[in-house]
């Protein structure tokens, strides 16, 4: 055979391919490395941002619940699970926890059955249904801020629009926020309102999510609209029901900013809920350690009724 015809069959043998099972241990070893490394680069953002508002908070809220601090609000001595102690001896705080329940009971159920019947009865593809969403959805898109100062003009005495609704059907005007028989009630109205627009959101995006196959064996196996809605589509949305109610609950527990604005916790404590509690502690009279231990409180409760919802009421949900 000549040279040419060697080159040739030389060059014609196929190249064996390097898998990557036979690289170099240590290759592999620094290649896994270096996607480690990409990845906690592309986490590097997130995590600062939860370790500044987030995790560093946390810490120092801890630290902050074992001392005591002076008028000015530093640091004066530790004092162990005293802060604590006092919360659970003090009768404002459970005045404050049962106004927060109160709370809860008034505008959580309120606005989920609220938004269920809204979002129900918005779900049909009829003419004009779209301004109607639109509108049910518009509470969202507001601040506390703006909700509270509108709501505030409507509760007012003399000018507000609820009174002189009253006026015209003969009733005597309410002191919507400054009577402590109606000051809850007036918060919570308000509320549910403010609430009313995520809820509707969401719900009704529950039910887009249902196939309208559904809807059509219902009518041919001759089931109403009511009874088709209680039996059918309601367990179909229990997943987006059970959510809605953890947030609901959470919110509801967390509520400060129209408190803050309509009634500064008053009158006479009634509208006194843990959040407010908490504030008028660590930053009106600058007791940083019995407010951070009331924050700690506050998420203990927070933690256990969510885990209590998770294995109580998710039995009753029926995921698709």
């Amino acid at each position: 055979m000549s040279t040419l015809d060697q080159d040739l069959t030389l060059t014609n043998v196929p190249k064996k391919i390097t898998t990557r099972a036979e690289l170099p241990r240590r290759s592999m070893f620094f290649s896994k490395w270096a996607e480690t490394l990409l990845g906690y680069i592309f986490l590097f953002p997130s995590l600062l941002l939860f370790g500044v508002f987030l995790f560093y908070p946390l810490i120092q809220t801890f630290y902050l619940s074992m001392h005591e601090t002076d008028p000015r609000g530093r640091v004066a001595s530790f004092v162990g699970f005293d802060n604590f102690t006092a919360i659970f001896t003090s009768e404002k705080f459970y005045k404050s926890l049962e106004v927060t329940g109160l709370f809860t009971i008034l505008t959580v159920p309120t606005s989920i059955a609220l938004a269920l019947l809204l979002a129900a009865l918005t779900h049909n593809q009829l003419k004009g249904m779209r301004f109607f969403q639109f509108i049910f959805s518009l509470p969202v898109v507001l601040s506390v801020g703006t909700s509270s100062v509108i709501w505030m003009m409507l509760f007012h005495p003399s000018v507000g629009m609820l009174n002189y609704l009253l006026q015209l059907v003969g009733l005597e005007p309410v002191a919507w926020l400054t009577d402590p028989r109606w000051a809850l009630l007036s918060v919570s109205l308000m509320t549910v309102w403010m609430n009313l627009g995520f809820n509707y959101i969401v719900l009704f995006s529950g039910l887009q999510g249902i196939p309208d196959e559904i809807y059509d064996s219902a009518k041919i196996d001759g089931s109403g609209p009511i009874r088709t809605f209680v039996q059918i589509i309601l367990p179909l949305l229990s997943p987006t029901v059970f959510f809605v109610t953890i947030v609901s609950i959470i919110g509801a527990f967390q509520s400060f900013g129209q408190i803050h604005i309509l009634t500064k916790g008053g009158p006479i404590n009634s509208t006194d809920v843990l959040v407010y509690n908490l504030y008028q502690d660590a930053f009106i009279n600058f007791r940083f350690g019995t407010g951070s231990a009331q924050a700690l409180v506050l998420f203990t409760i927070i933690l256990i009724f969510t885990f209590v919802q998770f294995k109580v009421f998710e039995r009753n949900v029926h995921y698709q």
